[in-house]
């Protein structure tokens, strides 16, 4: 898979989510197996560069290329000179957001709003494109604003006159927000038109799905968002199953504690001690989803002002788990010990 100059390791991606795929997240997912990761997406205005969140938010250091970063606004003018300002502070690929359905987003005729103005997507495209001719950029929509409205072949076709490189096609309409099925029909047709790599997102939670909707599609990439929150090695487990046509064995209960534990260290290096704590929360629930006793524990842990008290009490709910899993396969093998005698 490449997106102009960038070769990826392989054709799995991180979706861009906000408050979610900043730098810990994505670099985490490309160490268990994305190939590359699009960050939470970037103001345009030039007005919020300087404020703490957008300086964090495009902050790279130390991360694995290529570095893809989302830029999100309504004029033509102001996304150009955010691609820019972006590139300028190590961006690698520009990605333009055309596909959030957030009412906060729409309300200001970004994101997905803007599939109502065809001219305007087009004039939006080719200044971004204009603006930073040393990289690609790139684009993700959706398949129309609602299912009477759907436009994704004619936005292929803009996208593809104004020097988009690469189009990642989430399989559904605004209107549709994340309900429902995805349109992976759509992402065909698309496909089928398509002189650029076409990328399919919607509902990829599962080897054996990734494997469908690539072959369904005939999309050149998959593109993963929240099936791969707290469970970011959902990226190993479909390049080991894409390579091989086999099942990696699920994560047990130590590893998922050590994978939250480094992500958790990072976080609060990256966050601090107020606001890392806060980030963790979201994180440390997704990863213990499933398991026995967690939605208490959240609970619990949800009332923590503290990195160390929240670490601790991360610790001592995996140290249940872990044991309870050790418990588990005990007797189950005592189980098959009597089936045997």
């Amino acid at each position: 898979m490449r997106i102009g100059p960038h070769t990826l390791r392989n054709n799995l991606i991180v979706a861009p989510m906000a408050g979610v795929t900043d730098r810990p997240f994505r670099q985490l997912c490309k160490r268990l197996g994305a190939g590359m990761a699009v960050s939470e997406m970037v103001t345009s205005n030039s007005l919020l560069y300087g404020s703490e969140k957008t300086k964090r938010r495009a902050n790279h250091d130390g991360e694995v290329a290529p570095i893809s970063v989302q830029i999100a606004g309504a004029d033509p003018a102001m996304l150009a000179q955010a691609a820019r300002h972006n590139v300028d502070n190590g961006a690698q690929i520009i990605d333009i957001n055309m596909g959030c359905p957030a009412k906060k987003i729409c309300n200001v005729m970004a994101g997905s709003a803007l599939l109502k103005d065809e001219a305007l997507v087009g004039r939006i495209l080719a200044a971004v494109v204009e603006a930073v001719p040393e990289v690609p950029v790139t684009l993700k929509t959706r398949t129309g604003w609602d299912k009477s409205t759907r436009n994704a072949l004619t936005i292929l076709k803009i996208a593809q006159e104004s020097g988009i490189q690469a189009l990642a096609l989430h399989g559904r309409t605004r209107a549709c927000a994340y309900t429902g099925e995805a349109e992976y029909d759509t992402i065909r047709a698309v496909k089928a038109e398509a002189r650029i790599p076409i990328i399919a997102n919607g509902d990829i939670t599962s080897p054996e799905k990734a494997q469908y909707v690539l072959e369904h599609t005939g999309a050149d990439a998959i593109m993963i968002g929240r099936a791969a929150m707290g469970r970011p090695w959902l990226f190993r487990e479909i390049e080991h199953f894409l390579a091989t046509g086999e099942h990696l064995p699920a994560p047990e209960v130590v590893e998922i504690h050590q994978i939250m534990l480094e992500h958790l260290d990072d976080l609060y290096r990256f966050y601090g001690e107020v606001t890392g704590v806060r980030m963790a929360r979201k994180h440390i629930a997704w990863y213990t989803r499933g398991l026995a006793d967690s939605a208490s524990f959240r609970h619990a842990m949800n009332r923590l002002e503290s990195t160390r008290e929240q670490l601790q009490a991360a610790n001592e709910f995996f140290d249940r788990a872990a044991e309870k899993s050790r418990r588990l396969v005990y007797l189950q093998d005592e189980l098959w010990d009597r089936q045997a005698a």
